[in-house]
């Protein structure tokens, strides 16, 4: 039954185009959707129950409230639900898992000698974008054939051709060396040139004009010069006959298919340039349990179009999407031009199709059988770890705590958390000692558990106490041996948290103490129980170095600039942005210096006379 706002709503609403927002009890939004003709459209959850999928009617009998936007054309619909759906992530809405921000390959053409690098940001600044992939790693994988090959520098230090001395990268043969002048800009134009036409699958052309150059270099007696144009050569057309398909397809084409499970979709999307597949990539999407096929694709295309920075004319579909003359018009604003959705029945195109659904189809095996293992080992690791410890109940939430200093400098400490034995980096926290000086690792692991189980008995609604610390671990883990395990004890009883079991690994043999045992326990190299405890273990040493060394570097950079007359926190801050460490300043001219945002040629001069 609807409840009499809600039916008072449906009587009110518009047959306009717009988009409309269904909302539980405590104000979540449960769902997004487009429609043509929203009076239509909304209603049409709020008939007979006999029609609606049985996903919808669990949706529909948790709606509380409803709210739409009008818009004047279905496009304009369709971008505004695509929006909604990337910033909420409805719970009912298909939707990229952990779509947060795809990355990018940019290729920073609005610079004077640019630069290829990974970025989340697509900006209207005159750069040269290629993406989205699917994962960080596959922006690096693309970086290092790119950098295996062309010779584009990787810094973000000011080209001046001036600089004393190159970097390694020139002396391995991986930059031109700009910097030091070894490259005019023309030269350096040429190599970003190159690495364009590589991504938009043209390599041919970059094989032929460096056969012309090789035969150049030889002609003149430059054999070392024409050697490293044959390499280059070698490298890319390795690149192409490993992009050769089978199929005969030509121009830009995008092919999309899936391979569906329930509530787990595995998508995958080639991108064939002249006849080659020059990329690759495969999302998990959610919500996908109950969707038509074409409801499925219809939100693939639209959440990862409206993030792509470039369009092909023609887009090869495994099926139909929804409201399609609206999404080809949508994606021909995106492109400039005509965009084609097609569903290809026979042919090459056909074949094409099937290639990619297969592998959509092997990618969503690899990940049940990946979840599935990984699952299945965590239970039987958690499971050792009860037995063996002699713990009350399995380790749901394990802590893992680890201090890091240098002769007592810089100290801090970390607490790390694996909740069904994966990381919850979300209740990450760490700490700068406060109450220690000199080298005392002991008392740094008591303030740092005494910190932290005095939020865990503070009353609850205190505003100190967030979900990470109000949460009761089943193991607290400490890098060490006995010493270590008897401090840890002593502070949490102080904290009034004796109740906590308690555990430490030492790195030698790899021994695990539990208080009231003289004896370490003792498990084999391949327990799964020892396997997790010791990445529980090594992963609040990561962290806690992590920190360390930032602040080290903090604290390092500022002692040495504070003596600079004139040079503050502002530009502090710019100078080590800029240069990345104090060494770098050392060695910049004054030139460079005083080309630092807020720095002035007095305070550059005053900054290379003290230093």
């Amino acid at each position: 039954m609807t409840s009499q706002m809600i039916a008072e709503q449906l009587k009110h609403l518009p047959a306009s185009p717009g988009v409309y927002i269904f909302r539980d009890a405590e104000g979540n939004i449960l769902y997004v959707g487009k429609a043509a003709n929203l009076h239509h459209r909304v209603r049409s959850y709020f008939g007979s129950k006999e029609k609606l999928t049985p996903k919808v009617q669990r949706m529909v009998s948790q709606v509380h409230d409803l709210e739409f936007f009008v818009t004047s054309l279905e496009q304009e619909a369709l971008i505004l639900e695509y929006n909604l759906i990337k910033r909420h992530h409805p719970h009912y809405n298909v939707r990229l898992k952990d779509d947060k921000t795809f990355p990018f390959l940019k290729i920073s053409l609005n610079e004077d000698w640019p630069r290829v690098y990974f970025t989340r940001r697509v900006e209207e600044d005159g750069g040269r974008y290629f993406g989205p992939f699917a994962s960080a790693r596959s922006v690096r994988q693309t970086l290092k054939v790119l950098k295996a090959i062309f010779p584009f520098r990787s810094c973000s230090r000011t080209i001046t051709g001036n600089d004393p001395r190159a970097c390694l990268e020139y002396h391995m043969g991986l930059c031109v060396g700009p910097c030091v002048g070894e490259a005019s800009k023309e030269e350096y134009a040429e190599v970003i040139k190159q690495v364009i036409l590589f991504l938009e699958g043209k390599q041919e052309r970059i094989v032929l004009s460096l056969k012309s150059k090789m035969k150049k270099a030889a002609e003149a007696l430059d054999f070392e010069k024409a050697a490293q144009l044959r390499d280059q050569i070698q490298a890319i057309e390795r690149v192409i006959e490993g992009q050769r398909i089978a199929t005969r397809v030509r121009g830009e084409q995008d092919v999309v298919a899936f391979a569906q499970e329930r509530d787990r979709t595995c998508a995958q999307v080639f991108f064939i340039r002249s006849g080659k597949l020059i990329g690759r990539e495969s999302f998990i999407l959610q919500g996908t349990i109950s969707e038509e096929p074409k409801q499925i694709m219809s939100s693939f295309i639209k959440q990862f179009y409206g993030s792509a920075p470039y369009i092909p004319l023609l887009i090869l579909l495994q099926h139909p999407v929804e409201d399609k003359v609206t999404i080809e018009g949508w994606l021909q604003s995106k492109r400039g031009s005509r965009v084609h959705l097609r569903v290809p029945y026979r042919g090459d195109k056909k074949q094409l199709v099937d290639i990619v659904a297969e592998n959509a189809e092997r990618g969503l095996q690899q990940l049940k059988i990946k979840q599935q293992g990984t699952l299945s080992l965590l239970t039987e690791a958690l499971a050792e770890i009860e037995k063996e410890l002699h713990l009350p109940r399995l380790p749901s939430r394990m802590e893992g705590y680890d201090v890091s200093n240098i002769q007592g400098r810089g100290a801090v400490g970390s607490m790390v958390v694996f909740e069904k034995g994966k990381p919850k980096p979300a209740h990450y926290r760490r700490f700068r000692i406060k109450t220690v000086f000199g080298v005392d690792d002991y008392a740094m692991l008591k303030e740092v558990l005494r910190r932290r189980f005095k939020r865990f008995n503070l009353p609850s609604g205190d505003t100190l106490t967030t979900e990470a610390w109000a949460v009761e671990p089943d193991l607290v883990l400490i890098d060490g041996g006995k010493g270590q395990l008897s401090a840890a004890l002593s502070a949490m009883r102080e904290a009034g948290a004796a109740s906590v079991p308690v555990a430490s690994l030492a790195k030698e043999n790899e021994s695990i103490f539990i208080p009231g045992q003289s004896e370490p326990v003792s498990l084999p190299s391949s327990s799964p129980g020892l396997q997790l405890v010791q990445r529980l273990r090594d992963e609040a040493h990561r962290f806690a170095l992590g920190y360390h060394q930032r602040v080290r570097k903090r604290e390092t950079f500022a002692s040495s600039l504070d003596s600079v007359p004139g040079i503050g926190p502002r530009r502090k801050r710019a100078l080590l942005k800029q240069f990345g460490s104090l060494q770098a300043i050392r060695e910049a001219s004054e030139e460079e210096l005083a080309a630092v945002k807020g720095m002035t040629r007095a305070s550059a001069r005053k900054t290379k006379e003290y230093l």
